[in-house]
C-alpha cells in the first residue's frame, strides 16, 4: 500500500536547510550533554528496587509523594501487575544512616498510609560497581554495532557508502538523546538514562541503518538503470521511490508504541 505514490520532492534542493537544523539540534544535545550532563537511572548508577502490595488498590502519585517525603528525589513508581502493587526503583542517597533504601521506604509508606498493611513483594539491589560495569558494556555494545555496520555496508556496498551510513546512524542517534536530554532539562519528561532508553536507542540504530541500506540499494539500481544522471537528481529519484515504505514503516511502528504507551504493562 502506498500512501504517497509517486511523489517528485527536490530532498536534495532543501539540504542547507535541513542542515541548519540538524547542526541546531546537536548543537544544543551537545551543549547539554557537556553543561547539564545526563540523569542516570540505577542500571547504569546504581540503586534499589523495590516491590510492594498494599491491602487496598492506591494511587500512584500518592505513592510518589510518600517516596519522595523518605528522601529519594528521582524515585520511579510504576505499577506492577494489580492496582495495589508498585515498583519503586531509587537511586543511592548518601547521608541516611545505615537504614537500607527498602526499610526507609517501607517505614514511611506505612507512616503514610497507616491503615494499609505493607508488604515488600521483592527487593534488588545494583550496586555503583556494576552500574559502572553496565555503562561500559553498554559502550562497547554501540561501538561495536557501529563498527559491524560499517563493515556491512562497505562490503555490500562501498566503503564510502559504510562511512556515510556511520555518520547517519550517530546524526539519529544523537538526535534522538537531544530529545531525551531536553526533556529531562525542561522537566517534560520524567526519564532517567536506564537500559530501556539504551534499547530504545539501539532501536533507533537497528531503523536507521535499515532505511539506509534500503535508499543505497536503490541508488545504486538507479545508477544502473539511468547511466549519465547526474548525482543530485538521482539521489532524489531513489529517495522519493522508497519514501512510501519508510512512512509505511513509521505508521507501523507507531501504532505498536501506541499500544505500548496506553497499555498497562509496567
Amino acid at each position: 500500500m502506498e500512501f504517497f505514490g509517486k511523489t517528485n520532492i527536490d530532498f536534495l534542493g532543501k539540504r542547507r536547510i535541513f542542515l541548519v537544523v540538524s547542526v541546531v539540534i546537536n548543537l544544543v544535545g551537545l551543549a547539554l550533554l557537556l553543561f547539564g550532563g545526563m540523569r542516570l537511572g540505577i542500571d547504569f548508577q546504581g540503586g534499589t528496587e523495590v516491590a510492594v502490595r498494599f491491602a487496598s488498590e492506591q494511587h500512584t502519585d500518592a505513592v510518589r509523594a510518600a517516596v519522595t517525603k523518605a528522601g529519594f528525589q528521582n524515585a520511579e513508581i510504576k505499577s506492577y501487575g494489580k492496582a495495589n502493587e508498585f515498583l519503586i526503583r531509587v537511586p543511592d542517597v548518601t547521608g541516611q544512616g545505615e537504614r537500607s533504601p527498602s526499610a526507609r521506604i517501607v517505614s514511611t509508606l506505612q507512616a503514610s498510609f497507616p491503615n494499609q498493611a505493607v508488604t515488600v513483594l521483592k527487593e534488588d539491589r545494583i550496586g555503583p560497581k556494576i552500574g559502572s560495569e553496565l555503562r561500559t558494556k553498554a559502550v562497547i555494545a554501540v561501538l561495536l554495532a557501529i563498527v559491524a555496520i560499517l563493515l556491512y555496508i562497505a562490503f555490500r556496498f562501498e566503503f564510502i557508502y559504510g562511512l556515510g551510513a556511520v555518520v547517519a546512524l550517530v546524526h539519529d542517534v544523537f538526535v534522538a538523546l537531544t530529545f531525551v536530554l531536553v526533556g529531562q532539562k525542561l522537566e517534560i519528561l520524567n526519564l532517567e538514562f536506564n537500559q530501556g532508553v539504551l534499547a530504545a536507542l539501539l532501536t533507533v540504530v537497528g531503523f536507521s541503518i535499515n532505511d539506509t541500506v534500503i535508499i543505497f540499494d536503490r541508488i545504486r539500481e538507479n545508477r544502473d538503470k539511468h547511466k549519465g544522471m547526474a548525482l543530485v537528481p538521482l539521489m532524489n529519484l531513489s529517495i522519493n521511490e522508497t519514501l512510501s515504505r519508510t512512512i509505511n514503516t513509521v505508521l507501523t511502528v507507531v501504532l505498536v508504541l501506541k499500544f505500548l504507551l496506553t497499555s498497562a504493562l509496567p
